[in-house]
C-alpha cells in the first residue's frame, strides 16, 4: 500500500516542505514518484519518518540521524555526541532566557507609552539565538554560493565580534523604526544612508547584487520567523524596511 504527500502530512504532521527537502537530501527518498510528479511512501518510508521524528524530538541534527539510519554510525554514540553538545547549551539557554525576560519588559514598558507607534529598545535582540536549521537548509539550497560565503564568514567570528555584530543589527533596526515613526519616507537620502550601512553589513557575510537584496528586503517582510523580529521593535517596521531596501537595490545596486 502507498500513501501520498498529503496522506502522510495529515497523518504525521510533518509539512510536504519539509518532506520534499528530506527527500533533497537523500534522508527520506519517497518509495516511487509517479508519471505526474506526484511522491508516495510505503511502509518501509512510514517507518523511517517515524524514527527521525523520533531523533529530531531529541533535537538530533539531520546529518546525525542520516548517519544513524544508512547504519553509518552507532545510536548510542550519537545521542552521547548530542548529551555533550546539550550540556555545552546550557550557558546559551539561560542567556536566551534572560533575553526574552529583557524583551518582555521593554513591551510591558512601552505599553504604558501613548505614542502611536511604540519602539521596544532591547540592547540585543538576537543575544543567545542560533540560526534556524530549517532556514539554514533552505537557504543551502536556494543560494549555495552565498551560503557558503556566509558560512565560511560566519565561522571566522569570535563570540565578542558575533556579539557586537548582532547589537549593531538591533541598532540598526530601531533606527529604521524611529525613521519609520517620524513619517520619514523610504527613498528619503538619511533613510538611504542606513540602508547603506545595512548593505555593508550584509557584504559581511555575502555580497548580494540589486536582485537578491530585494529578494531579503522580500524575506523580511514576508517570512514570519523574520517579520515577528521586526514586529518586536516596532509593527510595521518589516515593510518600511523592506520598502527602503528596494529603493536602495533599484538606485544604487542596479
Amino acid at each position: 500500500m502507498a500513501w501520498s504527500i498529503t496522506d502522510v502530512v495529515r497523518m504525521s504532521g510533518v509539512t510536504s516542505r519539509t518532506l520534499r527537502h528530506y527527500d533533497d537530501i537523500g534522508l527520506l527518498p519517497p518509495a516511487y514518484v509517479a508519471g505526474n510528479g506526484h511522491r508516495y511512501y510505503e511502509e518501509a518510508q512510514l517507518l523511517r519518518l517515524q524514527q527521525i521524528l523520533l531523533m529530531r524530538e531529541l533535537d538530533v541534527g539531520l546529518r546525525e540521524i542520516q548517519a544513524v539510519l544508512d547504519r553509518q554510525a552507532d545510536r548510542v554514540s550519537v545521542l552521547r555526541e548530542h548529551h555533550a553538545r546539550l550540556l555545552a547549551e546550557q550557558d546559551r539557554i539561560g542567556t536566551l532566557a534572560r533575553t526574552v525576560a529583557r524583551t518582555i519588559a521593554d513591551l510591558e514598558e512601552s505599553e504604558e507609552e501613548e505614542d502611536m507607534v511604540r519602539i521596544n529598545r532591547p540592547e540585543n535582540l538576537f543575544e543567545g539565538f542560533q540560526p534556524d536549521p530549517e532556514m539554514e537548509a533552505e537557504a543551502r539550497e536556494r543560494w549555495p554560493a552565498a551560503y557558503e560565503e556566509s558560512r565560511r564568514a560566519v565561522a571566522g567570528m569570535d563570540p565578542a565580534t558575533t556579539e557586537e555584530w548582532q547589537r549593531e543589527a538591533t541598532a540598526q533596526m530601531i533606527r529604521f523604526a524611529e525613521f519609520m515613526a517620524a513619517g520619514t519616507p523610504a527613498d528619503d537620502p538619511a533613510v538611504q544612508d542606513l540602508v547603506d550601512a545595512h548593505h555593508r553589513g550584509v557584504r559581511r557575510f555575502w555580497t548580494p547584487d540589486a536582485e537578491a537584496y530585494r529578494g531579503l528586503a522580500a524575506t523580511y517582510a514576508e517570512d514570519p520567523r523574520f517579520r515577528e523580529n521586526f514586529d518586536r521593535i516596532a509593527p510595521g517596521l518589516a515593510d518600511y524596511q523592506r520598502d527602503a531596501m528596494a529603493v536602495y537595490a533599484d538606485a544604487r545596486l542596479s
